[in-house]
């Protein structure tokens, strides 16, 4: 596994295919895995770069990091691979770290897709969705809090499930400890002052049935960049590339495609 150190931070991403460079961001506890199917698809066009933020999958986890942590390590990783433009694609957490991208380096971003998205929080949408029921998972531990909200979260249970199953397998699971330091990198963020700055054709993708991310969010995410389309998928919930994969690449690669 090829490796690259962000401010001291050893790192873990892979590449696959030629082309145009085409970065893939992971969500909250999740890892460069979960993309596998987008993955074979893409990489028939495009040099995929998949990346483990800090914190998660294969790359190093410290005991605290910031947004501005993981958005600086994509940065890096683009300079480390000597990419100076790129496709940006990030699903949950990984869309906020793409905002960060474009906002910082807008010259960087050729095109822009943000997946299940917010452009602000207090807390990460997980940590806030267990407030929210928090009678109902009391003494759960995470994993046993993320199965009771599920259904809050996801439209194609049974999808999500064998996809999250699957990727897990891959790549080390995080300590009680690790989930909160991934938790507390995303606490109080707010780019809804900053979007303005991106340049980047954008496109925001929400799920009508996400309860972590609702579209109402990822719509105001889309009218606060100057050149973005919102679409709404009626069939999914958080995680629109697993819930309705087919729809979701013809979109993605439609987009791309686009002069």
């Amino acid at each position: 596994m090829p490796t690259f150190t962000s401010n001291g931070m050893i790192l873990t991403y892979e590449e696959h295919g030629a082309g145009e460079p085409f970065v893939l961001l992971h969500g909250l506890t999740g890892n460069r895995h979960m993309f596998e199917n987008e993955v074979k698809i893409l990489k028939k066009y495009f040099r995929i770069i998949v990346l483990d933020a800090r914190g998660h999958g294969d790359s190093e986890k410290p005991s605290t990091y910031t947004l501005d942590d993981h958005i600086g390590d994509v940065l890096r990783l683009l300079d480390h691979l000597e990419i100076e433009e790129t496709y940006l694609l990030g699903v949950s957490m990984g869309s906020y770290i793409a905002q960060g991208v474009a906002i910082a380096s807008p010259e960087r971003v050729k095109k822009l897709m943000l997946v299940a998205t917010k452009s602000q929080g207090k807390t990460s949408s997980m940590e806030a969705l267990f407030e929210k029921h928090a009678d109902d998972l009391e003494g759960l531990d995470f994993s046993e809090k993320v199965v009771k909200v599920s259904p809050y979260i996801f439209h194609d249970l049974k999808a999500v499930g064998k996809w999250s199953h699957k990727a897990g397998q891959q790549s080390p699971s995080l300590t009680a400890k690790e989930i909160s330091a991934a938790n507390e990198a995303l606490e109080g963020f707010d780019f809804r002052g900053d979007l303005h700055r991106i340049t980047a054709e954008t496109l925001v993708i929400s799920g009508d049935h996400d309860g972590l991310n609702p579209p109402e969010v990822g719509r105001e995410t889309a009218r606060l960049i100057p050149n973005a389309t919102f679409v709404e998928f009626n069939q999914s919930g958080h995680a629109p590339n697993v819930e309705q994969p087919l729809l979701f690449l013809d979109f993605i690669l439609e987009f791309v495609d686009q002069k």
